[in-house]
This record gives C-alpha cells, sequence and structure tokens, in this order.
C-alpha cells in the first residue's frame, strides 16, 4: 500500500499542477474511501478552470442525489459562453442512480467542456465502461484508505510537500492524534504554522504537543520509548492512558508497537552482520536521526532475537482480539495494559 499512496500523491500534485497552469483534462474520475485527494483536485479544478468573471455563465455544479446522467450530458454538450472553456462539476456522483450512464459521453467528451465526477466513500465499477473510459480519455483519481501505520510516512511527506520538515517523534505523534484521517492532518498543520515563528523550517514535537494539544507524555510514542528501556512504572501508566482515551483503537495501537518491535528486528538482523555499522546504515534500516540510536541499543539488548520474535507473536495476538476476537469481557483498557505487561515480562 506504501507505493499506492505515493503514487496516489504524485498524481494528484500533477493534476493540480496542471490546472494550475491551465491545462485540463476533458473528463475527471475522482473516487475512493479517502476524501483528501478526491476534494484537493476537484478544488484545484475550480479554482483554476474559470476566472471569475466566466463562472456565472460557464460553472455548473450538481450533486448526484439531485440530478441524472441526461441532465448532466445535456449540461456537458453545451458550448461554453464568452470564455475558452465550461465546468461540469458533479459532487457526491456516486448517489446517481444512472452514473455508469455518462460512459455514453466520456467517449466522446467536448474539448470545451471539463467534466469532473467526484465520488466520496465509494468508486466506480472498474470492471464497466464508465472508468475504462475516463481511465482512457482523461483521468482517474482512485484514492484509498492508509493503513495507520502508513500515516507517519503520509505525514512526513505532506510536510516535505510543504518546504517543511516534521521530526520523526512529530510525524508520529501528529498520526497518533489523528488517526487516518488526512484533512485532519491537513487542518491542524494549517492551525499550527499559524502559531510558528515566521521561516520555520522543520516542525518538532513539542510544536505539535504545544500547538495541535496533545500530550506527548501519554502518546504511543512515548509507550515504545518505555518499552524499548523496560521502565516498567512509566510503561503502564501511558497504557493505562491512552487505553482509555475515547479514541483509543487497539488496531491502531497494535501496528504502532509493531512497526517499534519490526525496526528492532530489522537491527539486530544488521548487527548481526556488522557490531559497528556506520551511522548512515543504521539511518537508512531504522529510517530515523542519529539521536534515537541509543533507544535502539537499548531495545536490541533487553528484547535479543528471540523476545523480538516471541513479542512479535504477541502483538499478532492482541491485534486479533482488538478486533473482537476472544477478548470475552476485556475492554481496550484493559487489553492496552494486559498487552503492556506481557511485552515488560518478556
Amino acid at each position: 500500500m506504501a507505493k499506492g499512496f505515493i503514487d496516489t500523491d504524485s498524481l494528484c500534485r500533477e493534476i493540480v499542477r496542471d490546472a494550475q497552469n491551465g491545462i485540463f483534462k476533458p473528463v475527471y474520475l475522482l473516487m475512493g474511501d479517502e476524501p483528501y485527494y478526491v476534494d484537493m483536485v476537484c478544488d484545484a479544478i475550480v479554482e483554476n478552470c474559470l476566472d471569475e468573471s466566466e463562472r456565472d455563465f460557464n460553472q455548473t455544479v450538481c450533486y448526484g442525489a439531485d440530478v441524472n446522467a441526461d441532465a448532466v450530458i445535456t449540461a456537458a454538450r453545451r458550448y461554453p459562453m464568452f470564455a475558452e472553456r465550461q465546468l461540469v462539476v458533479v459532487k457526491e456522483a456516486q448517489m446517481m442512480k444512472t452514473l455508469e450512464e455518462l460512459a455514453v459521453y466520456c467517449q466522446k467528451p467536448l474539448e470545451s467542456t471539463v467534466l469532473v465526477i467526484a465520488m466520496h466513500g465509494a468508486g466506480a465499477d472498474k470492471r464497466k465502461s464508465l472508468y475504462k473510459t475516463v481511465s482512457k480519455m482523461g483521468a482517474v483519481v482512485d484514492s484509498q484508505l492508509l493503513r495507520d501505520y502508513e500515516v507517519p510516512k503520509w505525514v512526513s511527506m505532506f510536510y516535505q510537500s510543504r518546504g517543511l520538515r516534521i521530526t520523526p517523534d512529530a510525524a508520529a505523534l501528529l498520526a497518533e492524534h489523528a488517526g487516518t484521517d488526512l484533512n485532519k492532518i491537513a487542518i491542524e498543520t494549517d492551525k499550527m504554522l499559524k502559531n510558528l515563528p515566521e521561516g520555520t523550517a522543520e516542525v518538532t514535537a513539542d510544536d505539535i504537543e504545544k500547538n495541535v494539544g496533545i500530550s506527548r507524555q501519554f502518546s504511543i510514542f512515548e509507550l515504545t520509548n518505555e518499552l524499548s528501556v523496560k521502565n516498567s512504572a512509566k510503561a503502564l501508566r501511558i497504557a493505562t492512558y491512552i487505553g482509555s482515551a475515547a479514541k483509543f483503537a487497539m488496531p491502531m495501537a497494535v501496528s504502532a508497537l509493531f512497526m517499534h518491535f519490526n525496526k528492532i528486528l530489522k537491527y539486530e538482523a544488521l548487527l548481526m552482520k556488522n557490531p559497528r555499522p556506520a551511522n548512515d546504515v543504521k539511518t537508512k534500516v531504522l529510517g530515523v536521526p542519529p539521536f534515537f540510536f541509543s533507544q535502539y541499543d537499548a531495545a536490541v539488548r533487553n528484547y535479543p532475537l528471540k523476545k523480538c520474535m516471541a513479542v512479535i507473536a504477541l502483538l499478532k495476538e492482541y491485534d486479533f482480539k482488538g478486533k473482537g476476537g476472544d477478548v470475552g469481557e476485556a475492554t481496550p483498557a484493559q487489553l492496552m495494559v494486559e498487552l503492556t505487561a506481557k511485552i515488560l515480562n518478556m
């Protein structure tokens, strides 16, 4: 999936750049469970397709629940008035009962019309004519939800696209706060940047904590720190706190812990081959800057190969439990504390 969201991001940013330069496809099909990219591309096309003075006569925005394919095709086949092009946008297109019939128009779209078909939480059937036709004649954006463990990498990529750096712990903290809601990450970032000094080039965990209102003391990221050094008292206190939070999701917590212990496992494999690897090699394997190395040095001492493998097996078990499997009357908070205690006792 990692390659998938990177490809989607690249495609969408290319479409946005083209729109800003006045370059448009005759038809766009924007779809998928993740609304961030659907909204980003649709907004860019609407903003750049027509001048303000051209919109009254040349921009049609309708909603899938209110129109049928005939009405959309009729609008799309009109010619622009006093403008180079016209824009037709169908929002919430998944509500159209006759959506597939738009394929008839898409087979021979007008060069002077830009048709945007925007779907939220749904996608066109890839086996049918609409999807295949737009793929050939225009552009398709298929925006899928990210998995929990992919979000920190997406956060780093998002900040880079804005000319900023974000430290790994800050990215993990923001990802934990927002979950897989990319729009929320973008909104929280915009709010935070207004409060940071002008010219800020790097966002730290302190910046996230102060400006987004997240307690770093009680985060999954901090829990992995305490597990690495086997600080039992603090690890159990953090596990109790985050497990009791209203937004707590056991699968997301297990995913974050798996990522951490998977890095420990990779680091152990590296040390078996080369007991004194260079810092650039460590960074490549762990994906973290040098100031995190001491944490992983402690972790490999506390969780040698067999213990690390046992922790990963344990995480698999609690991932199943966190998704409703064989938990009895245990609450998510109790499961989180139980898991933490078992890891500490390895």
